[in-house]
């Protein structure tokens, strides 16, 4: 949560006991037009009387923080529009207060605009801001972020327009981009939170991406030395290659090999000495 965010909500908390009274008679019911019509009354009063006061007074605060209590709805509003973002609420109204304090701090009654008028985009923009900044797990190019916010427009858009979702060329021919252009900004729109190589696909039920991913396979390192040895045995004599065939992939012992060839046991085993003899002789990789 950001620092300055909750000094401004510690701040608003401490005042709500100075907060001017509400002037609601008794029995009356607060509807949200007349809810948004009193915050709107009572923001120009606070303002007028935070214009005459020297900042950094006691009493100045005391308006300021009470200005911030009234204004809360506006911060609530403009953070409900990001909801689809997955981040804690709470958090992007913190962010959303830091930009409402910026606009108390900066308005100007006597331009003759409206408060909320003149906040929201400041409230807007400093939680985009957030989620540009602070939020990402994968960085995204300022062009694309930039375009994303055109083509997320342009889905809105053409969804009412033909009643379904728009598809990739029609969101390319609205915006004059190459449908290359879109998807990658599509991409770009998803990559707020890095997906868990063991979280499971959904819809499908499917096994996670780290099921999926290929794995490295123990007997790839021996490739290299079957290859070596085939090259080998070829250049012995095919006595001398059958007989290392029958002992060490056919699992023959000698004695088994000299009734399979009809040779004494000590002449198989010195075929096998002067067939090792020539394989080193002729193997690089031990030269």
């Amino acid at each position: 949560m950001p620092v300055s965010a909750r000094t401004a909500s510690t701040s608003t908390a401490e005042s709500t006991s100075t907060t001017p009274p509400s002037t609601y008679p008794r029995g009356r019911t607060r509807t949200p037009s007349t809810n948004a019509a009193d915050a709107r009354a009572l923001t120009q009063v606070l303002f007028e009387q935070i214009s005459g006061l020297e900042p950094g007074t006691p009493e100045h605060a005391r308006v300021r923080a009470a200005l911030i209590e009234v204004n809360l709805p506006l911060v609530r509003y403009a953070a409900a529009r990001f909801r689809s973002r997955n981040e804690p609420m709470e958090d992007v109204v913190q962010v959303g207060t830091i930009g409402l304090i910026n606009a108390i701090d900066r308005f100007d009654p006597e331009r003759g605009v409206q408060f909320p008028t003149f906040a929201m985009p400041t409230v807007v923009g400093e939680i985009k801001r957030y989620f540009r900044d602070n939020v990402r797990t994968v960085h995204v190019p300022r062009r694309l972020h930039e375009l994303w916010v055109q083509v997320s427009g342009a889905i809105e858009d053409l969804t009412v327009l033909h009643g379904r979702s728009p598809t990739t060329a029609e969101i390319a021919d609205r915006l004059k981009l190459s449908e290359e252009e879109v998807l990658a900004c599509l991409e770009a729109g998803r990559a707020y939170h890095a997906t868990s190589l063991e979280a499971a696909q959904e819809g499908d039920g499917a096994p996670g991406l780290l099921d999926r991913l290929g794995y490295e396979d123990p007997a790839l390192s021996g490739v290299e030395h079957r290859d070596l040895v085939r090259h080998l045995l070829v250049q012995l004599p095919e006595r001398e290659r059958r007989i290392l065939l029958l002992r060490y992939f056919a699992n023959l012992t000698q004695s088994q090999i000299s009734a399979e060839l009809g040779v004494s046991q000590m002449h198989v085993s010195r075929l096998l000495s002067r067939s090792f003899a020539r394989l080193r002789s002729a193997n690089q990789l031990e030269a």
